[in-house]
């Protein structure tokens, strides 16, 4: 029992070394071709009316075949992994759309796509692409931030019963309000890159000083009101 113990912390603690690693190449990816933007003393105005010192555009990655091949790579890996019998890829508009697509095209699989809202003509579909009931799903999104907008879509997929098995994302801000979303909907999640390794990155390439580390720490602990 001591050994299978042992060997158990043994190899979660490589699983998240290997982790680490991967998101700190992930987030320097994205910091070298300004996919996503830190500037703590000139704010973002988010679509929400937060100020935001962080802005990023996971779908500039697609116009560069070496990190968007590398990040559907990761995300096939994990896929694999930790879902092996999933039947179907789904993205979310719009950010999950085309990164969803590779994966499925790398995978051999169906891809399908949620919209944020219902078409307004035709079907006026919310979920495009065919599928069945009962299917497994994996779920793509670029990011997440209070993973509101991720949890729609789950919530659409759900309710034409599909089986969920978890939702992959490129970045996410590592809010504590997504952390009780997805728990609360009973959803895994899973992401390449998180909001404190991209800082501690860009501190180490002189993206960003010590002072401005501790704006971006103080504006993750309370987004909404910070300014």
């Amino acid at each position: 029992m001591i050994i299978c113990s042992l060997l158990m912390k043994t190899l979660y603690f490589c699983a998240m070394v290997n982790y680490h690693e991967e998101a700190k190449q992930i987030a320097n990816q994205l910091l070298q071709i300004k996919a996503i933007i830190l500037q703590p003393n000139n704010p973002f105005t988010w679509a929400s009316g937060w100020k935001s010192p962080i802005y990023c555009d996971n779908r500039k990655t697609l116009s560069f075949p070496n990190i968007r091949t590398h990040i559907r790579m990761k995300i096939c890996e994990i896929i694999k992994e930790k879902y092996p019998h999933v039947n179907v890829i789904a993205g979310v508009a719009t950010g999950g759309i085309a990164i969803g697509c590779l994966i499925a095209e790398e995978l051999g699989l169906p891809f399908i796509y949620v919209r944020s809202s219902n078409k307004e003509h035709g079907k006026q579909n919310l979920i495009e692409g065919y599928y069945d009931s009962g299917q497994s799903v994996v779920v793509i999104e670029d990011l997440i931030s209070s993973g509101k907008s991720s949890l729609a879509a789950v919530k659409a997929l759900k309710d034409k019963g599909l089986n969920i098995k978890g939702l992959i994302s490129i970045f996410t801000y590592s809010f504590d309000e997504a952390d009780k979303n997805f728990k609360k909907q009973d959803c895994e999640k899973t992401s390449l890159c998180d909001y404190r390794t991209l800082i501690d990155e860009a501190v180490k390439s002189n993206y960003i000083d010590n002072k401005d580390l501790e704006v971006l720490k103080k504006w993750r602990k309370d987004p909404k009101n910070w300014s």
